[in-house]
């Protein structure tokens, strides 16, 4: 884990400052803050390990602002998230899956030149079942004038402006996949040292997957072409052979095991999703900004995530993301629909 010819183990922030010396311009702020998401990722880690065993199990009993029950550990991470972050003078406001609003830093509290938009912990519902989660974390540089308040516009920007981007899987191993826009590399974190070590160096995922992912329990609630693109993946349709299905229902595990194996992960509208249901600014732009420095690709079925302006703070989005050829297939036939149904 982490080793170079047999012998030689780089830690996380061994790799990042080697990574900053390619940039003599780099200030080092945005390496603090890979450290500090790293600090949250061995909180929050430890305390998803500890969940079978201590009072944070269950429903914390309130409803969030996408309409998920939120459960206790979800308050948690996003806490953590925040705390770690905000505190630091590089950071200039938060928004999170679970917030209504924008968090400004507190008045008083010296605010950077970065944004930090986050899902605390995707795939919740899975938590009482000890299921594979994971933290999605998207960072943008500050676009309002840096003497005011952050806000809403900071948090609105389009996908290809991310800097950086990246997701912590809580697995049978926690892992901290990240890009900054030069490639993608993957670190495991060894508990007996407390430190996230390079395992995954340079991923690039295959341009063709083995597998497929979708919600096969919606297929009645899905236009004719979603079913043409799932049933291509299922039984095989011209040059596209049959996958295997592979569904977890915690995106991050689902997107990761594509990421390394090669796949495609689809969660289209349906007639009780019309905008899709995963949200564009915590779930669907980082991860394409993950796949995409992977060699894959995200889309909505008619345009690149990263190329969506977003509008709103929680916008959801269709999402058709993975393998390079796989997403290619289905963005063929799904833009071809969203072709005629212009006219």
């Amino acid at each position: 884990m982490g080793r170079v010819n047999g012998s030689e183990v780089i830690t996380i922030e061994r790799f990042i400052m080697e990574q900053e010396r390619l940039y003599p311009e780099a200030t080092g702020e945005l390496s603090n803050l890979l450290y500090d998401l790293c600090l949250a990722a061995k909180i929050i880690s430890r305390h998803v390990r500890r969940a079978g065993l201590s009072d944070i199990l269950g429903a914390a009993g309130a409803v969030n602002v996408s309409g998920d029950l939120q459960q206790k550990l979800d308050l948690f991470a996003n806490e953590t998230v925040r705390n770690s972050v905000q505190h630091t003078g590089r950071v200039c406001v938060t928004a999170s899956e679970e917030d209504p609003e924008p968090v400004p830093v507190p008045p008083g509290k010296a605010a950077g030149k970065y944004v930090v938009l986050y899902d605390p912990l995707d795939g919740s519902m899975n938590i009482d079942v000890n299921v594979s989660i994971g933290t999605i974390f998207s960072i943008h540089k500050r676009v309002t004038r840096k003497n005011g308040t952050a806000g809403l516009a900071d948090c609105l920007q389009v996908g290809k402006k991310q800097i950086a981007a990246g997701y912590i899987l809580y697995g049978s191993s926690t892992m901290l996949v990240y890009t900054t826009g030069q490639g993608v590399h993957g670190f495991t974190l060894d508990p007996t040292i407390g430190e996230f070590l390079l395992s995954h160096p340079d991923i690039r995922t295959p341009p063709v997957g083995r597998y497929y992912s979708v919600n096969e329990s919606n297929w009645n609630r899905w236009t004719p072409p979603v079913q043409r693109v799932v049933a291509a993946f299922k039984n095989g349709e011209g040059k596209v052979q049959p996958k295997n299905a592979r569904y977890i229902g915690s995106l991050v595990a689902d997107f990761h095991r594509n990421l390394i194996s090669g796949g495609i992960f689809l969660y289209p509208a349906a007639t009780n999703y019309p905008q899709g249901k995963l949200r564009l600014l915590y779930e669907a732009a980082p991860l394409a900004f993950v796949v995409e420095q992977a060699g894959g690709r995200g889309t909505d079925g008619c345009r690149p995530i990263l190329d969506v302006v977003p509008e709103s703070l929680h916008q959801k989005t269709p999402l058709v993301i993975g393998s390079k050829d796989d997403v290619a297939f289905a963005a063929r036939i799904l833009s071809a629909e969203a072709a005629v149904g212009a006219k």
